[in-house]
């Protein structure tokens, strides 16, 4: 292991499931019309003891249902939400990110422990299909501002 990287026995993940059908922001960010059955994946990810980020990761049920992606046994899944749609047979061409800075709302503030002034970057995350569909859609995920690096390396061709 390098220096300053972390052993898996170092993380946890609560995690819990549920059905939901789209309202009409996950139902634009899905490109789809509200009502759309949905696998909400809820998660709150901890290194250390320390809560650092927590996200909603929302799947369509018709792609999930019965597969191994619908248990929430299976996390963390090595590989992500990549791996996950390829073993279902759905290859991810394309992902698309947005990000917001704020202050935390109360459950944000909760669920991360973070005291009084502290920031917090938001991010919306679609995993696109080659056919252009959108299959997965993380919004938000929802980081620690004081503890929060993001970094970006843009290959350009010539």
């Amino acid at each position: 292991m390098k220096p300053g990287e972390r052993a898996w026995s170092e993380y946890r993940l609560d995690k819990r499931f549920e059905r939901v059908e789209a309202d009409t922001e996950l139902a634009a960010l899905f490109e789809a019309e509200p009502g759309l059955e949905l696998l909400a994946r809820h998660f709150v990810f901890h290194d250390s003891g320390r809560p650092t980020q927590m996200s909603t990761s929302y799947v369509r049920w018709t792609d999930v249902a019965g597969t191994p992606v619908a248990d929430p046994i299976n996390e963390p899944w090595p590989g992500g939400t990549r791996a996950q749609t390829a073993g279902i047979g759905i290859a991810v061409k394309r992902i698309a990110e947005s990000f917001t800075v704020g202050m935390p709302e109360p459950a944000e503030a909760e669920a991360l422990s973070i005291g009084e002034g502290v920031p917090v970057l938001r991010l919306t995350r679609r995993h696109i299909a080659e056919n252009g569909r959108v299959v997965e859609v993380a919004h938000p995920i929802v980081r620690r501002g004081d503890t929060t690096v993001v970094d970006f390396v843009i290959d350009l061709e010539d």
